[in-house]
């Protein structure tokens, strides 16, 4: 699942899940079924405003390093500081995510590791296709919260891949009526797109497109 073979799945909707990919229109949330929309950032588009450059800039005293992803001690002691601190469902482990005990990768996984002096204080796991990027993890050393690295780590994707001058930054999706996910617009919300699962295509993203989506998926559910 590399190249441009992954670009193809990520554009009609289709995410990684450990060694394979898969879709999903709903995720269930308090007894309800709650509408998925899957989100992509045009590249081309991205501008940062005064709060994006504003992360950036006090983040500025951190060492950024990009390189093909390799499980590491380093890498586990990190999340597993960071799973214990946080209060959400989350993998039991990197490698349970990424490969849950396959010997192998299909995918082209890149780690961005983020350095206070010579310690690790975040990863940013993603994979790489021909024209586009696939967010997949972003996990962060406890005492550093005040930072925000975790949308810190989604800034320097994106510095990633217009570098390498892809044309997509795919985030994973939001859903309706339930913001946890919301973060995933900060980057650039006027340049995210929005997948409308019913016809195969792709909108500017804005909330009232969000509602009309929502409410056809769930009347043909």
């Amino acid at each position: 699942m590399r190249g441009r073979e992954l670009d193809l799945c990520l554009s009609m909707g289709y995410f990684r899940m450990q060694q394979d990919v898969f879709t999903c229109r709903f995720v269930p949330f308090e007894d309800k079924l709650c509408p998925v929309h899957w989100l992509r950032l045009v590249l081309a588009n991205v501008t940062f405003g005064k709060e994006q450059l504003r992360l950036l800039r006090i983040n500025e005293k951190f060492s950024v390093t990009v390189k093909p992803f390799r499980f590491t001690d380093e890498i586990n002691a990190l999340y597993a500081l960071y799973r214990d601190a946080i209060t959400f469902d989350a993998p039991e482990s990197v490698e349970s995510c990424l490969t849950d005990g396959t010997p192998y990768t299909a995918f082209d996984t890149y780690a961005i590791e983020v350095r206070d002096g010579d310690t690790l204080i975040a990863v940013g796991i993603f994979d790489n296709g021909a024209v586009s990027i696939a967010g997949i993890m972003n996990f962060y050393h406890p005492a550093y919260r005040k930072y925000s690295l975790g949308k810190y780590l989604m800034l320097q994707k994106i510095n990633f891949a217009r570098q390498q001058q892809k044309a997509y930054y795919y985030p994973g999706y939001l859903v309706s009526n339930y913001p946890k996910f919301d973060y995933k617009l900060f980057a650039c919300e006027a340049a995210t797109e929005v997948f409308d699962a019913n016809r195969g295509r792709w909108y500017p993203f804005s909330w009232p497109t969000v509602t009309f989506l929502s409410a056809d998926l769930l009347e043909g559910n």
